[in-house]
């Protein structure tokens, strides 16, 4: 019996000795039980978007988008701050730099792929949708599969008259030069969001849009908006 206890008080001074190493050295990142790090994890998950508006706030207060990723990987989600119910969930992450912390507020609509980053807001009741100017696509979920193309015909047809060979450029075409027109974009729309997503097509020389909606985890295109695509069946 004694050997037994003395089994199991090592086995505890273990178990804190991780508990430690990964609280200090590795700042909670690698605890994804956590409740701040699901929060962190469910905003990577989305489609993270800066508006024109707010790109603007982040350069007159002397901030740049590296200080937006250091936020979600280091920053402290502030729960009573945080508006966690309703159609339009807000959390608050609160950052230091160099100078004071700063206070980001991230938003997570229903049934929707996008996560909008506001600054300098009242508080997180106060943040709403975005509803006109465009804005640019600053993360996109580690996914080579995000992107998902139906097989019908008429997307078949819009997608050979726009020169694009597969899902693979669209997403490409996100990752570089990805935005998202707030004014065409319906976060209530019933039953899921539809959302005005647009890239650069430098084969076109032209930006191509396309509207889409969240499903099964993929940014399912479901038509391609472009005036010289005539009609497709």
């Amino acid at each position: 019996m004694e050997s037994f206890w003395r089994r199991l008080k090592y086995y505890g001074v273990g178990f804190l000795g991780g508990l430690v190493f990964v609280f200090v050295f590795f700042q909670n990142r690698g605890c994804s039980w956590l409740p701040a790090n699901r929060v962190k994890n469910s905003l990577l998950d989305r489609v993270i978007v800066l508006s024109d508006e707010q790109q603007e706030k982040l350069s007159q207060m002397g901030l740049t988008l590296k200080d937006v990723k250091a936020a979600l990987n280091d920053g402290d989600v502030e729960f009573s701050e945080s508006k966690k119910k309703g159609k339009l969930k807000v959390y608050k992450i609160t950052h230091s730099t160099s100078a004071e912390p700063v206070e980001y507020f991230f938003t997570m609509p229903d049934e929707s792929f996008i996560s909008e980053v506001h600054l300098g807001a009242k508080n997180a009741a106060s943040v709403k949708n975005t509803i006109k100017g465009k804005g640019r696509i600053i993360h996109l979920p580690n996914d080579k599969n995000l992107v998902f193309i139906d097989s019908t015909q008429q997307l078949f047809c819009q997608k050979s008259k726009l020169k694009i060979k597969n899902a693979v450029v669209v997403l490409d075409g996100l990752k570089l030069t990805g935005q998202i027109d707030f004014a065409k974009t319906t976060y209530m729309k019933q039953p899921k969001a539809v959302h005005l997503l647009s890239f650069y097509s430098s084969q076109l020389q032209r930006r191509i849009e396309f509207e889409s909606v969240w499903y099964k985890n993929k940014i399912d295109v479901t038509r391609f908006v472009d005036s010289t695509l005539g009609s497709c069946p």
